[in-house]
């Protein structure tokens, strides 16, 4: 389970940057201007949070472990986007603007993103008001360039020149379930997942399973669809009244699980996560306003996303 923000100092981050960047404790020591000894008890406590060694001595180096190269373009990135507040506080406040943002977002990363977006708007920007809108993936590109949408969060896919992009977070899956189901409290397996029936959320009633494609390069069949639906809302309150499964994205499916009588499993099937991507047109790259937009949509991207999922890749509906 991953650790709530609220637990750990994100200063720890930007050691964990400097000694990646620096190769060792006295080069990360001398840019961040502390002693070697702070640097050090820095680390310390990040890897203890973390469960990991984040670094191994080689010599007169520090070497990256498997989990730092992992993550560390996104700890990078998000460092950024904290900077960049700070930095556009300087050029203007955010607290006279006086303007409507448009934002495309499917339901499930509306439902992840705005209320942390809306907190921190609400106490910052006040006269700011959020304008969420459906666009369709083919029609991204063009609502960008037109101006109908101001940035848009999505998946990644493949975009012109003249898209920028830049990565918030993995998203993975987990399988929910009522609370009493008869998998709820033992270790599920491959077996129990596919003997089970499923609900499948899509609003392309004639599509193929979006896991398919992972099922069958795992040798395994197809699994048993007993009900598609539109909305993970009305699916996980059909599972919460019977003995289907519904895999969804974790984050969402954490959400549901606090109001809703159902729990969450992890899914036995390993599966890459999916990225999500911040994108929006290189026109916009100057503009004060969308440079400060950009900016607090990644740095709240830490609170909405808490986790680098793991597993399974999913289509957003």
């Amino acid at each position: 389970m991953a650790l709530p923000l609220s637990r750990i100092d994100l200063n720890l981050f930007r050691v964990m940057d400097a000694v990646f960047v620096h190769g060792g404790i006295s080069g990360a020591a001398r840019h961040l201007h502390l002693s070697q000894p702070a640097v050090s008890h820095a680390l310390a406590r990040l890897r203890e949070a973390l469960g990991d060694p984040l670094f191994v001595r080689q010599g007169n180096r520090m070497l990256p472990t498997e989990l730092t190269r992992r993550v560390m373009a996104d700890v990078q990135g998000h460092l950024r986007g904290l900077q960049a507040v700070l930095e556009q506080a300087e050029v203007f406040d955010p607290g006279t603007l006086e303007m409507t943002l448009r934002i495309g977002l499917r339901d499930v990363l509306e439902a992840i993103t705005l209320p942390p977006l809306m907190r921190f708007l609400s106490e910052t920007a006040p006269g700011v008001v959020l304008s969420s809108q459906r666009v369709a993936r083919e029609s991204m590109e063009r609502a960008l360039t037109s101006g109908e949408v101001d940035l848009t969060l999505e998946r990644q896919l493949r975009v012109g020149p003249r898209i920028r992009g830049e990565k918030l977070a993995n998203e993975g899956l987990t399988v929910v379930m009522r609370r009493d189901h008869p998998l709820a409290q033992s270790p599920m397996d491959v077996s129990d997942y596919f003997h089970c029936k499923h609900v499948l959320v899509s609003n392309q009633p004639d599509v193929q399973d979006p896991l398919q494609a992972a099922w069958t390069h795992l040798g395994l069949g197809e699994r048993q669809v007993l009900l598609r639906c539109q909305h993970y809302f009305a699916a996980c309150q059909v599972v919460a009244d019977s003995d289907a499964l519904l895999t969804m994205p974790r984050t969402y499916a954490d959400q549901l699980a606090s109001v809703l009588p159902v729990i969450c499993r992890d899914l036995p099937v390993p599966v890459p996560p999916l990225s999500i991507w911040m994108y929006w047109h290189a026109d916009r790259d100057g503009d004060p306003a969308h440079q400060w937009l950009r900016s607090v949509v990644l740095a709240r991207s830490l609170d909405a996303w808490h986790g680098v999922g793991e597993t399974t890749p999913c289509n957003f509906t």
